[in-house]
């Protein structure tokens, strides 16, 4: 799967246009964002999905401000550059108020990394889902997507004792390439907080999602979702790497989508609940079937 042209002569495909951006409901729901001061991580990523997810009145919320502490060379996110400012205490039941607002069925809420805060940002999750279980509709469901918290299991017991539906973190890559596109992260850890969260509830789902076309190989690829699995995950997602811009990571290759299917069949026979793998996934995209199995198992 490694392609050694540079990333600049590397032509994306037609599988990779997303037509709707900029529709109507996409206007409506960006102005409500911007009336209770919240931000999305459709937007900050440079999500190809957001005009399809806007249309549909779905968002990921992304709490902590707009300004990442890690330097991740995939991501759109902006890095810090100074002291960043403490948590907003309005931005949870800012959350709830909107979310009550758009009648939501499945809040999904992430976060930039924040590894200035001492519990890196754990009480501003768990002060999300105590405003949304009380503000929303009793049939909603509650989608964390985390950071790695540094390593810190007790901040990871905390937010699962927040009793979230689903507790998602991403391991975005191979293990081969955290250095070059994750410096400051650790697979082994990561891994760690996906175990965390089963142990501390067995009933939670847990999810995680990483991006091909990097430079990884097929039985990279494989064997990072074989410890997705041994680490009990219940759903995974699968896309394709596109560069921000120039000064990120090279996309070392476009993946078709007859290897996405592949991968996302291998999943379901590794025992997967849920593999949504295909050009255009991210880690939020179609997060409200998760609901689906969550029936099942109730």
């Amino acid at each position: 799967m490694e392609n050694k042209k540079n990333s600049s002569y590397l032509r994306k495909p037609k599988w990779l246009k997303s037509d709707k951006v900029g529709s109507k409901k996409s206007s409506e729901l960006a102005k409500k964002l911007r009336k209770y001061n919240l931000v999305t991580v459709c937007e900050d990523a440079k999500c190809p999905n957001r005009g399809e997810c806007f249309e549909k009145g779905t968002a990921t919320f992304m709490i902590l401000g707009e300004v990442c502490t890690r330097n991740c060379r995939f991501c759109a996110v902006q890095k810090t550059a100074g002291e960043l400012p403490p948590p907003d205490v309005d931005e949870p039941k800012a959350i709830a108020q909107l979310s009550k607002e758009l009648n939501l069925r499945h809040i999904v809420v992430t976060t930039v990394t924040r590894d200035d805060l001492p519990d890196g940002g754990a009480t501003q999750f768990i002060n999300v889902v105590k405003e949304i279980r009380k503000t929303c509709n009793k049939d909603v469901t509650i989608e964390l997507l985390i950071s790695d918290l540094k390593g810190d299991m007790e901040q990871v017991k905390r937010i699962v004792e927040s009793a979230p539906d689903v507790l998602n973190h991403n391991v975005e890559t191979v293990e081969r390439l955290y250095p070059k596109v994750r410096p400051m992260a650790d697979l082994e850890q990561s891994l760690q907080v996906l175990r965390k969260a089963k142990k501390v509830d067995p009933n939670i789902l847990t999810k995680s999602g990483f991006m091909v076309g990097l430079g990884e190989n097929k039985s990279e690829v494989l064997t990072l979702m074989k410890k997705l699995r041994d680490a009990d995950v219940d759903i995974v997602t699968i896309g394709q790497y596109m560069q921000p811009s120039k000064k990120h990571y090279p996309v070392a290759e476009y993946v078709t989508p007859e290897q996405f299917e592949e991968y996302r069949k291998i999943g379901l026979e590794m025992g997967f609940s849920l593999v949504e793998s295909a050009p255009l996934v991210r880690s939020s995209y179609n997060a409200e079937l998760a609901r689906d199995i969550l029936k099942k198992r109730r």
